[in-house]
């Protein structure tokens, strides 16, 4: 006989609780795979943009120009953008408000910037917490179905006079098929978890080091205007 006919023979004969258990562990796959796919779009779309901000920051041009450039293409910035024009606005409203303080306009600049970081970490790390839900569980929920199947299989061979292998084979791989999807559901949810999170802090420490740098060019700007205003008062 096909071996493929005999694995969704052994499903559909499977009892009720074990066949949910199944579903269970399909859906629970599927919804993994596609924050998987999901997630690989996104994460790996920031690590690119990314980069092509830092190279466009890093070229020389002027910080007011860049702002406008990116404020002109309209839409949600994410990534370095988000950070960049959360911190370049706070920067220009100290200094419409002449604050004679270089360290107080560097602290508000920077607490917008860690903000917008907060932020953008926080939509990278969505759904993460759902793989590492699905590889902890799955084997379990799979286990259960397990456990449950090769419990009926030996109530029924109890009931028998003589017990033969073809008699118990089948309720025992039927319950076995379960730990399997199980352990299908789990291992890619656990791989792409501890990918991503790696990605993600990855990501995350690129964030802090461009917040600091851009903070120290401001820091700079923030006093030479300062001692400037101070030098026309004088």
């Amino acid at each position: 006989m096909d071996s493929g006919l005999n694995f969704i023979d052994l499903i559909l004969k499977a009892s009720f609780l074990v066949q949910l258990v199944m579903l269970t562990l399909v859906g629970l796959s599927i919804a993994s795979w596609a924050i998987i796919f999901q997630r690989k779009a996104i994460i790996g779309g920031a690590m690119g943009n990314a980069k092509k901000f830092e190279q466009r920051f890093w070229s020389g041009i002027e910080l007011s120009k860049l702002y406008n450039e990116i404020s002109a293409r309209g839409g949600q910035q994410e990534g370095l953008e988000a950070l960049f024009t959360s911190g370049f606005k706070e920067f220009a409203r100290h200094q419409k408000s002449n604050t004679n303080s270089a360290a107080l306009i560097i602290e508000g600049t920077h607490r917008s910037m860690r903000v917008a970081l907060s932020r953008e970490v926080e939509k990278l790390e969505s759904s993460l917490s759902f793989l590492a839900t699905v590889g902890s569980i799955s084997p379990y929920i799979g286990l259960f179905g397990t456990v449950w199947g090769i419990m009926n299989a030996f109530i029924a061979l109890g009931q028998v006079k003589q017990a033969t292998l073809q008699m118990v084979a089948p309720g025992i791989a039927e319950a076995l098929i379960a730990t399997a999807m199980g352990l299908f559901a789990a291992i890619p949810a656990v791989m792409a978890f501890n990918r991503y999170s790696k990605n993600v802090e990855k990501l995350e420490n690129m964030y802090i080091n461009f917040m600091e740098e851009f903070s120290n060019i401001l820091h700079r700007q923030a006093a030479a205007q300062v001692e400037a205003r101070q030098n026309v008062s004088a």
